[in-house]
């Protein structure tokens, strides 16, 4: 797994759709949490990313990308999703995610998130700070290996690329 963490989620009776499986728009939400528990996660030395975000600043989605592998029917057992930074821009910054099996050997699917950090008071872009980039680094991972699409960014820690 990439440096990131790992997450239980466990399948609620009401992500299952018609056919009997886990309908596409639950997936969205399983990303959301993962990357809620990460945001929140203890970083080495102390402190969130959400409290170095602070409370001039908020992050906002501005891209999701997600390959579906695998149906998941409902069960009492629990699936997990894995989420890691893949690049780390001027303003944005990119997750990765598998959700898959807890030993990882079904990929029931893979996403990528673009996030950029924006200002609370003028709805603009601002430049990530060291320290956000440094706690972004911590999680940093390889692209997300899609099976189809667009060739994706190569992992980047300098200030030029997403922006």
């Amino acid at each position: 797994m990439a440096p990131g963490i790992q997450i239980s989620q466990q399948i609620r009776f009401g992500d299952i759709d018609a056919y009997n499986h886990v309908n596409n728009v639950v997936f969205l939400q399983y990303l959301e949490d993962a990357r809620v528990q990460l945001t929140y996660a203890e970083l080495p030395g102390g402190g969130t990313f959400q409290s170095l975000v602070g409370k001039d600043l908020f992050t906002l989605v501005g891209r999701h990308e997600i390959e579906y592998l695998a149906p998941i029917a409902f069960r009492p057992t629990p699936i997990f999703v894995n989420i890691w930074v893949t690049n780390i821009g001027g303003s944005s910054f990119d997750f990765g995610y598998t959700i898959t099996e807890a030993d990882e050997s079904i990929v029931f699917a893979q996403a990528a998130t673009s996030m950029v950090l924006v200002s609370r008071s003028t709805g603009r872009p601002v430049r990530l700070s060291d320290a956000q980039r440094t706690a972004l680094q911590s999680w940093l991972g390889e692209p997300v290996p899609f099976k189809r699409g667009t060739a994706r960014p190569s992992t980047s820690t300098t200030s030029e690329g997403n922006s």
